[in-house]
């Protein structure tokens, strides 16, 4: 998604529309049609011989049991789904369809093809052994999970079995306190774990759509205990789950409570300044105040790292995204109203949209394990994170919609964006942008365009994960890479030509080059707050349980 788009959805009209545009090119160009259903239809017969040389990609796991190779009835159908599959998108890439409306055609084929799998019914192989070596009673498991989806999770599968975790025991679990509080943020104050720290704080700003522990996860996940390693004094901001009530909250609200955190942080801390750190929507808040404090003057914040954040709304990725191919004016005026209506947008409503961009992986996947096989979804602390929704209020809402539309962060000079004094071009500082290689969500090349947004030095980082893993990155992992080039060309292009590979994380590297910048080291404060700024109760605090 580009921008905020991840507010905007797609409606039950954009996809008709596409559809639409994609039959009428059986009419309007037949004979290419009917070509590619001849290669079809020869390929169907190479199949029936047994001569096929189509396959499933090794990495895809729905056809993992051997009987998808090995029994002639399985083999034949996964050939036949993949053969299928494939000429419908070559048809596609040969008709006349500008690059948009192929791209929406590509994404609607995939949610219907991947609905249709073979692997996807009660005739699955790895299904069926199950059933008979439980008696059936993996089928009325799975019938039993299936109803309670549809009554309690919008219909679709359960990803995590949330039994397993509680936010402040085995999630978010850090200690600290809760040194400040407004009507919108709870700041929070980790205690230090080395005996010097260093005088510059570091203020993390999760995104308001989410909670603010993927921050703290478990232990060995958790980038708050890693920076407090390093000997950073670490404070995070935990949003309010805002409510109908809070439907007038906007960006104004937003940045106006961030700041009074911020000056919270300073009091306690002693620093004049400090370092920020902001991921995805996060990020674009961040982005804001950035702006808002360049054109008021005040030197607040050192240094900015933005993490897997898409600030230019407009700018164009490669490997496309499914929320911009249906970002149109009408879809933008409809999700604008519809959290009018409610005075917030749902994060379960978020949440279903999210999982319908990677259908295999977030939907279908859990479909064969919680329904045909009756197992309980697993136990896995990023998806219980990821299942612990947030609302954003209306009028916030609405301005991300206007960000996509007027693209704000990109306009030279002084602008007013929601009632916000901003100057992009006034924001002087040192950056450090993570992006991620396979991020489906702010895909790397549209991070890398807005990258260029800012006149700074800009350390641009790109992981070697997604979305959420470019962030959840601890050092350890074996598969943990990262590109890092010391110059900016002009196109991601030519930035990831002459980019370096380093193994590990990206972590390491982050954490020395924001030690560089957070002053000299002192000795470390022996509890949390101040004589103003007193602790109101541990982390993680109120707000993240609303």
């Amino acid at each position: 998604m580009l921008g905020p788009n991840p507010v905007i959805g797609f409606s039950r009209k954009s996809i008709v529309d596409a559809l639409g545009s994609i039959t009428n090119q059986v009419f309007k160009q037949p004979s290419l049609f009917f070509k590619h259903w001849g290669e079809l239809s020869a390929e169907m017969l190479k199949i029936a011989r047994g001569d096929s040389e189509v396959n499933p990609d090794p990495k895809d796991m729905r056809f993992d049991d051997a009987a998808w190779k090995d029994n002639w009835f399985y083999n034949r159908a996964v050939k036949s789904y993949l053969a299928t599959r494939n000429q419908i998108n070559a048809w596609i890439d040969d008709t006349e369809l500008d690059k948009f409306d192929k791209e929406r055609g590509r994404f609607i084929v995939s949610l219907l093809t991947e609905a249709f799998a073979p692997s996807n019914y009660v005739s699955n192989p790895a299904a069926l052994k199950k059933a008979i070596e439980t008696g059936g009673q993996s089928l009325f498991n799975g019938f039993k999970n299936f109803v309670d989806d549809w009554m309690n999770n919008g219909g679709l599968p359960k990803q995590v079995n949330k039994t397993v975790f509680k936010v402040g025991k085995n999630l978010g679990n850090t200690k600290g306190s809760v040194v400040y509080r407004n009507e919108i943020i709870e700041l929070i104050q980790y205690n230090p774990t080395t005996e010097k720290v260093f005088e510059r704080p570091a203020l993390v700003i999760p995104p308001q759509i989410n909670k603010f522990y993927v921050f703290d996860l478990s232990p060995q996940k958790s980038l708050a205990q890693f920076m407090l390693s390093q000997g950073m004094q670490v404070f995070v901001i935990s949003w309010r789950n805002p409510t109908e009530k809070h439907r007038e909250w906007g960006l104004k609200d937003y940045l106006r409570a961030i700041e009074e955190a911020m000056d919270a942080m300073l009091s306690i801390t002693g620093s004049p300044d400090c370092n920020v750190c902001g991921a995805c929507s996060g990020g674009i808040t961040l982005a804001a105040l950035l702006g808002n404090f360049a054109q008021r003057g005040l030197k607040k914040i050192n240094t900015a790292t933005l993490l897997v954040s898409v600030l230019d709304a407009h700018s164009e990725s490669e490997g496309g995204t499914p929320f911009r191919l249906f970002a149109t004016d009408e879809a933008i005026e409809t999700a604008r109203r519809h959290s009018q209506r409610s005075g917030v947008l749902k994060g379960e409503e978020m949440a279903q949209v999210f999982s319908w961009m990677r259908p295999n992986d977030l939907i279908w996947n859990y479909w064969i394990n919680n329904y045909l096989m009756g197992n309980q979804p697993p136990a896995f602390d990023i998806l219980y994170w990821n299942a612990d929704t947030t609302r954003l209020p209306a009028q916030l809402h609405s301005e991300f919609l206007d960000m996509y539309k007027f693209n704000p962060l990109v306009q030279d000079g002084e602008i007013k964006f929601a009632g916000i004094p901003i100057n992009m071009n006034k924001v002087n500082l040192d950056f450090y942008y993570v992006a991620g290689i396979s991020d489906h969500i702010t895909p790397w090349d549209a991070c890398f365009q807005s990258q260029k947004i800012f006149k700074g030095n800009v350390q641009f980082i790109l992981s070697n994960s997604g979305h959420i893993q470019s962030i959840l990155n601890p050092p350890g992992n074996p598969k943990a890479s990262y590109f890092i080039n010391d110059k900016r060309p002009k196109t991601s292009k030519e930035w990831i030509a002459t980019a370096q590979r380093q193994e590990g994380s990206w972590w390491t590297h982050w954490g020395q080059w924001l030690g560089e910048r957070s002053g000299k080291q002192k000795q470390a404060p022996q509890h949390t707050g101040n004589e103003a700024f007193k602790p109101l109760m541990d982390a993680p605090g109120t707000y993240v349980f609303e």
